[in-house]
């Protein structure tokens, strides 16, 4: 048996693929969930599990960090702040010289509008939105913990995350889907399979203090994309709509407010990774032939 261990600070949908490959490569997982039920279906799964909450820190974090080697946090800030740093950022800082890796799931948000245009890991910060702005403050705050503490931290900026049971796909089959009609805007999207794809190349060849895109290849129109996934259903496209005739969420809409495309070579040249899906199409693709 392997002496890796994982405690995953949040294991949801992206964190999970990666728990799941570790398993199977006997390593030992341990992470968080917000309530026990979840807790009792990841236990199940070979996990071990315990429950954590902001207002709800680890019971015994000393025990439950124990033996780690690799640590990540997929747990989003709130108004309050960044909850795993708030209640637990002395116990990870005592793990300092024992982990191997860790990492920190932000988002692409936290670089605002380009209006079309392309960024990259250097590029200024510009978030547009409260939640944006939360990010950008939670990843100053891990990568505080390597600077001042020594823990191997790694940020990974996660673009539109799509896979089984979330993806256009499903949003078609389910009568959601909606075609917005907004010229020139683009997104940058990525498979939860590649996300685990990327950290584990991480892990592998760690960099401290590195940041990294985690998109596919081929930003596109998230019109085009709906339209592709109608097309694979044999289904008629929905209509085009205006932004503001599409009854979205005040949290779907603060994703419109950015217009970019985002750079993924950081993420191949230095890791090394290839893609499972490159494009949206090979990934809807894949979704369609029950893969992916």
């Amino acid at each position: 048996m392997t002496s890796k261990r994982l405690f995953c600070f949040g294991l949801g949908y992206s964190a999970r693929r990666l728990a799941d490959r570790l398993l199977a490569e006997g390593w030992r997982v341990a992470g968080t969930t917000r309530d026990e039920a979840k807790a009792g279906e990841l236990r199940a799964a070979g996990v071990e599990a315990c429950v954590f909450d902001r207002g709800q820190p680890l019971a015994d974090a000393a025990t439950a960090l124990a033996g780690t080697t690799h640590l990540l946090s997929s747990v989003p800030p709130n108004r309050e702040g960044d909850p795993v740093l708030d209640h637990h950022a002395g116990d990870i800082a005592a793990l300092a010289g024992r982990l191997a890796w860790a990492g920190y799931l932000s988002t692409t948000g936290v670089y605002g509008n380009r209006e079309g245009g392309w960024v990259d890991e250097e590029s200024e910060l510009h978030p547009t939105s409260a939640r944006a702005e939360r990010r950008v403050a939670a990843e100053h705050a891990w990568l505080r913990l390597h600077a001042g503490q020594g823990i191997p931290v790694h940020v990974f900026r996660l673009a539109g995350i799509y896979g089984p049971g979330r993806s256009p796909l499903d949003a078609v089959r389910q009568g959601r889907a909606k075609r917005i009609d907004k010229p020139g805007q683009v997104f940058s999207r990525i498979h939860v399979e590649d996300i685990a794809t990327v950290l584990q190349a991480s892990m592998a060849r760690p960099n401290p203090g590195r940041v990294y895109n985690v998109c596919d290849d081929e930003p596109a129109a998230p019109a085009e994309v709906t339209e592709h996934a109608c097309r694979l259903l044999g289904v008629e496209s929905p209509p085009l709509v205006a932004l503001e005739d599409a009854g979205l969420s005040d949290m779907g809409k603060t994703f419109w407010q950015d217009n970019k495309r985002v750079s993924n070579r950081r993420m191949h040249e230095e890791l090394g990774v290839r893609l499972a899906y490159p494009d949206y199409r090979t990934g809807l693709e894949a979704l369609l032939g029950g893969g992916g």
